[in-house]
């Protein structure tokens, strides 16, 4: 057991469960399909894994929804240059947000990401 009372298996899969998001830069979809398959098939071994199971695909259902709002943003005359910034500052959101909680999950912490919907 380490400091934080869970063992590293626990805290490597909560760190798995974010770190999972990134397959949709290899396979399209597989951002939401991979956190999801991750979370069900781990999430009766430890609360820590439920927990940033249900953190990470929490995290992508919000991230679709923000970028499904920013493609009509930019589709509206004179208002679409203002969605170029938006949408570059929601493409580091969804870098770097996943990194943090990833790093945190290892750590034994339990991280919320800030800006999403808790819909699980």
């Amino acid at each position: 057991m380490s400091e934080s009372g869970l063992d590293q298996n626990a805290r490597t899969w909560g760190m798995i469960c974010h770190l999972s998001i990134f397959a949709a830069y290899v396979i399209p979809c597989a951002g939401l399909v991979a956190p999801v398959v991750v979370w069900q098939l781990k999430k009766a071994e430890a609360p820590h894994i439920d927990y940033h199971g249900r953190e990470a695909v929490n995290f992508v259902i919000s991230l679709l929804c923000y970028s499904v709002g920013v493609a009509v943003f930019t589709m509206i005359p004179l208002l679409g240059l203002l969605g170029i910034p938006v949408a570059a500052a929601l493409f580091v959101f969804g870098v770097v947000m996943p990194i943090i909680a990833a790093i945190k999950a290892n750590d034994g912490e339990q991280y919320r990401y800030p800006f999403i919907f808790r819909l699980l």
